[in-house]
């Protein structure tokens, strides 16, 4: 599969190769010098794209977010773009935790980025099947400034999950309450969103808090739960969401019960 994340070789101009680059080597990546070819239909912004994918099992602490993205290449045309695009596997064929970035040139797709730090994003969840559609019709309203909020725009991810699929759309000002709604209505037309779809916003500062927390607890051995309140049980059980209250207060298991401290 790797083989279709290449950029086209169609084109022999002087643009290297920027497969396989990690984020640790985004910087040098702007050093590179980007030409569009004459007579190309040149883009208001320049983009690159990004590819990640997570192991299932693996935790955040063990696996890097920084050393699962990959450039897949950049591009500031129509005809660059689709040279890119075209080679692709679209999302609904990718492996499950995988994710294509597709940023600006020079914002990296992660929090911390200064032109993100301020900012959030718009999420839509779909049901399987409908990722690559949706994909499709976001990047070419971006491509084609269809939002109308000039710099605001800072990216897209589309995120490939086990029970659903996932779109987001970046922008700078979480604070600018106007622009985020011209966001939210722009993406509902561009997607063609049933007038109930529910869209979440998140700024990145409460996803920030909220990996900060997740990995402070995750950190807390089991046992010091059993020092701040003896009295709770040495075999802490997991009660599956389809479990059942019965009237008389006893939880009914569907399947075996499962303990957080088995192996």
């Amino acid at each position: 599969m790797s083989n279709k994340f290449e950029n086209s070789k169609n084109n022999d101009d002087s643009n290297d190769d920027l497969t396989c680059t990690d984020l640790l080597s985004a910087d040098k990546v702007l050093l590179i010098p980007f030409k569009i070819p004459p007579g190309d239909h040149k883009l208001q912004y320049q983009y690159w794209l990004w590819f990640s994918r997570r192991n299932p099992g693996r935790t955040p602490q063990v696996q890097s977010y920084d050393q699962n993205l990959k450039l897949i290449g950049r591009f500031g045309s129509v005809e660059q773009f689709w040279a890119i695009y075209s080679h692709l596997v679209r999302p609904s064929e990718l492996q499950c935790l995988s994710d294509f970035h597709l940023f600006k040139v020079g914002i990296k797709p992660m929090w911390e980025d200064e032109a993100n730090e301020r900012g959030g994003k718009w999420i839509v969840r779909l049901r399987k099947g409908l990722a690559s559609r949706c994909w499709e019709n976001l990047v070419l309203a971006m491509l084609g400034e269809q939002f109308m909020v000039g710099e605001e725009i800072c990216g897209a991810v589309v995120s490939i999950r086990f029970q659903e699929d996932i779109i987001s759309v970046w922008n700078k000002s979480a604070s600018d309450q106007a622009t985020t709604n011209r966001i939210r209505d722009t993406l509902r037309r561009v997607l063609n969103l049933p007038p109930n779809t529910i869209l979440e916003y998140k700024t990145h500062n409460d996803s920030l808090k909220l990996k900060h927390t997740t990995q402070n607890s995750t950190r807390k051995p089991l046992e010091s739960l059993k020092t701040m309140n003896p009295r709770l049980p040495s075999r802490i059980m997991f009660v599956p969401p389809n479990n059942r209250i019965s009237s008389r207060g006893s939880i009914s298991v569907d399947g075996p019960p499962r303990s957080l401290m088995d192996p």
